[in-house]
């Protein structure tokens, strides 16, 4: 595997990276071994105060991140700025509640004296992370686990080391100790290699379902939790009454955002009879007014593609989509410019035997359904492997949320653009992989919630750790259900 950024708007090399060694994957899970252990005494209060100045450095060094991130994948400079401040809220905001999130938490019990859980670390997490958004896919595991005390180790994308470098470097300069975060430049051999080490206690993997059986099995064969953010098809679904000013503001920013290249791009449009023929007439009028160029350029408001494999293939799924039956309502054309450009496509009348109608386009493509009823409409949603994200307009934003709880993903925003916050726990089901980033769920994905049961002397009544016969509590006995709660 080559490590190179290669500029996608002129296909220029900008820089190679060697392999990481044998010798530095070693130092590195023994620098983070070394690290843990310290980790597991050092106050929660002195990670966050690290974690803010992480924050600040990312700021203070916003202008070249996001030089960087364009270069490295191609993004908007515009877009990459976002995403540098994006990844510094996440920062904030984890340092400003991680540990409150952490504290002890109390169960009610019939146990003799009290009882908490307490969380924390378990080791080195081991992270393998895409290209699309070179520093918030790091920043949504990095700033939780970072507040829990693992050590992490990186290896990024191909395509982004330059990116993957940069906020190693700004961790380290933030004052992070040695082994908080080290990136390298890893094979798929060593990322096995460092998923069976004893000393690595957890993988967190965000990308394609073909990566993620791969390390899924090699955790699981390690017995390693792991949490999998993986593909998607998100539906937007357009009720008949929704308002078709701000569908039209929503739904051609959904798609082309980041050039389409987005887990949680709305990928099928679901529209109501009723307002189909104007939905697609505005979302082609959008498409048309976008114009492609250097991203680095403020004016440019589409970005190519990543990389020439991956316009490559997506020129395939269009191109088996017509053969299969499907129209084009707009685009399919080439443009002519040096770099990885797509031009914005719509594909329409769409059957069940359409290769589109299964997978996923990872690029500025839209498929639109034309559907009959709301019944259909989720049916339409529901029926594709993924189940990732979504949006759903509606004249009624409570009815909205209704329809939208029928729909099978993780996320659905109801009237509105899907954001991405630290306080909004992200991820999905189906093959859009398990398990949650951000929020107080990503803050416990990769802890150990150790059970501590305290009493001034036991209770001789109980002999080997059960109850004897004579003093087993009744049902009436048992303190009802409820939430743990926070000890003070």
């Amino acid at each position: 595997m080559a490590y190179a950024t290669i500029n996608p708007y002129n296909n220029k090399v900008v820089k190679e990276y060697p392999n990481a060694t044998e010798k530095e994957l070693q130092a590195a899970l023994a620098t983070g071994h070394a690290r843990y252990k310290k980790n597991r005494q050092q106050p929660i209060a002195e990670r966050a105060k690290i974690l803010h100045n992480v924050a600040a450095k990312l700021r203070e060094h916003s202008d070249e991140l996001a030089r960087a991130c364009t270069i490295d994948m191609g993004k908007l400079l515009s877009e990459s700025k976002g995403e540098v401040e994006l990844v510094a809220m996440i920062a904030d905001w984890f340092a400003d509640h991680g540990e409150e999130m952490l504290a002890p938490e109390k169960i009610d019990t019939i146990a003799t004296g009290t009882a908490e859980v307490h969380h924390s670390p378990t080791g080195i997490v081991v992270l393998v992370e895409p290209w699309n958004f070179p520093y918030y896919q790091i920043m949504r595991v990095f700033a939780p686990n970072f507040m829990v005390g693992n050590p992490m180790i990186l290896k990024h994308a191909s395509n982004t080391p330059t990116s993957a470098k940069m906020f190693a470097d700004i961790v380290a300069e933030a004052g992070a100790p040695k082994g908080s975060l080290v990136n390298l430049f890893l094979t798929y051999d060593q990322v096995t290699e460092a998923i069976k080490d004893p000393r690595v206690q957890g993988v967190a993997l965000t990308g394609s379902e073909r990566g993620g059986t791969s390390v899924a099995a090699a955790a699981g064969k390690s017995l390693k939790k792991n949490t999998m953010e993986l593909g998607g098809m998100d539906p937007f679904v357009v009720l008949g009454d929704a308002n078709m000013d701000d569908v039209n503001n929503v739904a051609w920013r959904a798609r082309l955002y980041n050039a389409g290249q987005v887990c949680t791009s709305s990928k099928r449009f679901i529209v109501m009879d009723n307002v189909y023929d104007q939905f697609v007439e505005d979302l082609k009028k959008n498409f048309s007014k976008v114009v492609p160029g250097d991203p680095l350029d403020p004016a440019t408001s589409l970005a190519p593609m990543n990389s020439k494999k991956a316009k490559n293939k997506l020129q395939k799924q269009v191109d088996a989509a017509i053969a299969a039956g499907a129209k084009v309502a707009y685009g399919n054309k080439p443009i002519d410019l040096p770099g990885q450009f797509f031009m914005p496509t719509i594909l329409t009348d769409i059957d069940k035997n359409n290769p589109a109608y299964s997978e996923e386009m990872f690029g500025p493509v839209a498929t639109v359904y034309k559907v009959h009823s709301e019944k259909e409409a989720v049916e339409v949603a529901n029926d594709n492997p993924y189940g990732l994200g979504g949006i759903l307009f509606a004249g009624d934003a409570n009815h909205g949320a209704e329809v939208a709880t029928q729909i099978e993903t993780g996320m659905v925003y109801v009237n509105n653009f899907m954001a991405s916050l630290p306080e909004l726990p992200f991820g999905g089901v189906k093959l859009s992989g398990y398990g949650r980033e951000m929020s107080h769920m990503g803050e416990m994905a990769f802890t150990n919630e150790q059970l501590i049961v305290k009493a001034d002397k036991p209770n001789l009544d109980n002999v080997a750790g059960g109850l004897v016969a004579g003093d087993v509590p009744t049902a009436k006995d048992a303190p009802k259900a409820k939430k743990t709660s926070k000890a003070k």
